[in-house]
C-alpha cells in the first residue's frame, strides 16, 4: 500500500471548467512528472500542459512528512483536492448590549484569498502541524462513525500555547484553511468565527456571560447547516476562560466566574456537532481555568523557531527578495542537501552556509521577529534597490544584532 499523496489544486475564480475537467488536466501534467515538490505551490509557469496555465492558480503537494522536500509520484496515491477561493473579506459580526454596537466576532468563508499560502509558510518543529491535521482528521471520523461521547471522550478543542509571536493565531487560521480544503469532499465550504475576547466583557454586573451565551447562540445557527466546517477560534483564551480560583479568592469580580461557566457550558453544547471545531491559543497557561485545560483534546507548546525552521524562514524570505529583484538570484540548498554533504563549503553550497550561521546567530527571535529582519536589514543598513546576497545578508546580520538589542519580546 502507498503513501498517500494530497494534491491541492487551487482553481481560479473565473474557470468554467468542471471540477471533472480540472482533475483530468491535473493528473495528465502529474503523468508528465517524476517527483514534485512536496509544501511549496507549483505555479502555472512551472505547468507544462498550456490551458492548466489558464484555469488553475497553483498546485501544492504535501504527503504528511514535514521534513521531505521531493517525493517520487510512483510511491504515492494521489488524492486530489480542488478549490476556488473566497474573495471576500472577513465580515464583522455585532452585537447590541450596554446601550451600543459592540465587534464580537470576525467571519470568514474558507477557502479565503486572504490565507492563501499562509500553511505553507508557517514552520515549526517537526511534526506539530501533521499532528494537528492527524487530530482534526481523527475527530472527523469518530464523529461520522457516531462513536459514543460517554464511552470515549474527546471535545474537538485544540490549545496552542506559548510565547509571543510564535505565530499561534496564524496557525489556528492556516489550520482552519487547510481543513476547508482537505475537508471538501465532506463540506461545501468552511466558516471561520475569531471571537472578539476583550469586547465580550460588560461594564454592567452579569452581562458578560450572557454575551458569551448570545454570541454562541448565533455560532450554533451557523453549525445547523451540516454542509458548514465551522472553526471557532478564541484567542489569548484565558481572557474568557481565567481560572475561577482567583475569583473565589475575591481577587477577581463574581463576573468572570459567570464568564468562564458560560464559556464551558457552551463548549459542552457544541461538541456534539460532528462540523464544529474549537481553536485557542493562549501565552498564559497558568492563567487558565483548569476545567478548561481539561477539555482540550491536544495540547500544543509552540517554541520559538530552532535552527532548522529558521532556515526554512530565512530561505522564503531571500528567495522573495530575489523574485522581487532586492537580491542577485542565488541558489539557495535545502537544509537537508547541506546535512548530507557535511556541511562541507563550496563553491555551490557557499551562500546556503553563509544563511545557516546567520540562523544560529538568530536563534532565541520569534518567528514574528525573523520576518521583519530582511526588512530592517533594507531599511536600517542598505537603502539601495539591488544588492549582492552577501551584502544583503551581512545586513541581515547588522539587523538581527539590533533586534535582540532593542527587543523586549523576541
Amino acid at each position: 500500500m502507498h503513501d498517500l499523496l494530497h494534491v491541492e489544486v487551487c482553481q481560479r475564480v473565473d474557470s468554467l471548467l468542471t471540477i471533472t475537467e480540472i482533475s483530468e488536466l491535473v493528473q495528465a501534467e502529474l503523468d508528465s512528472m517524476d517527483e514534485v515538490v512536496l509544501n511549496k505551490p507549483m505555479l502555472p509557469e512551472n505547468f507544462s500542459i498550456e490551458i492548466l496555465k489558464t484555469h488553475v492558480q497553483s498546485i501544492c503537494c504535501s504527503c504528511g512528512q514535514e521534513e521531505k522536500t521531493h517525493t517520487k509520484l510512483r510511491s504515492h496515491d494521489i488524492k486530489l483536492h480542488i478549490y476556488r477561493m473566497n474573495q471576500e473579506e472577513a465580515a464583522v459580526e455585532t452585537m447590541h448590549k450596554d446601550g451600543e454596537e459592540i465587534s464580537a466576532a470576525a467571519h470568514w468563508i474558507l477557502p479565503s484569498e486572504e490565507f492563501f499560502g499562509l500553511w505553507e509558510n508557517l514552520f515549526y518543529d517537526s511534526g506539530v502541524k501533521e499532528n494537528l491535521l492527524n487530530f482534526v482528521e481523527t475527530a472527523m471520523m469518530f464523529s461520522e462513525q457516531k462513536v459514543n461521547h460517554h464511552i470515549i471522550s474527546w471535545n474537538k478543542v485544540i490549545l496552542l500555547y506559548g510565547p509571543p509571536g510564535t505565530g499561534k493565531t496564524s496557525l489556528c487560521k492556516a489550520l482552519a484553511q487547510k481543513l476547508a480544503i482537505r475537508f471538501g469532499d465532506r463540506f461545501t465550504r468552511g466558516e471561520l468565527v475569531e471571537i472578539n475576547s476583550h469586547s465580550l466583557f460588560s461594564k454592567w454586573f452579569s452581562e458578560s456571560g450572557k454575551l458569551v451565551m448570545n454570541l454562541f447562540s448565533e455560532i450554533r445557527a451557523l453549525l445547523e447547516d451540516p454542509k458548514a466546517l465551522v472553526c471557532i477560534l478564541i484567542d489569548e483564551i484565558e481572557s474568557l476562560a481565567h481560572t475561577r480560583k482567583a475569583c473565589t479568592n475575591g481577587t477577581e469580580p463574581s463576573d468572570s466566574i459567570r464568564v468562564v461557566n458560560a464559556l464551558l457550558t457552551q463548549l459542552d453544547s457544541i461538541k456534539r456537532f460532528p462540523n464544529a471545531l474549537i481553536l485557542t491559543t493562549s501565552n498564559l497557561t497558568e492563567a487558565i481555568d483548569l476545567a478548561f485545560i481539561d477539555r482540550a483534546d491536544i495540547k500544543q507548546y509552540i517554541s520559538f523557531p530552532n535552527e532548522q525552521a529558521i532556515y526554512k524562514i530565512y530561505s522564503t524570505c531571500v528567495e522573495e527578495l530575489m523574485r522581487t529583484g532586492f537580491i542577485e538570484a542565488e541558489e539557495i540548498y535545502e537544509m537537508a542537501h547541506l546535512k548530507m554533504m557535511g556541511y562541507e563549503e563550496t563553491s555551490k553550497t557557499k551562500h546556503s552556509l553563509m544563511l545557516f550561521e546567520l540562523c544560529r546567530e538568530s536563534v532565541g527571535l520569534s518567528g514574528r521577529a525573523l520576518r521583519k529582519i530582511p526588512f530592517l536589514a533594507q531599511a536600517l543598513f542598505l537603502q539601495t534597490k539591488h544588492c549582492s546576497f552577501t551584502k544583503y545578508l551581512r545586513a541581515m546580520h547588522l539587523a538581527v544584532q539590533r533586534q535582540k538589542e532593542t527587543c523586549f519580546e523576541c
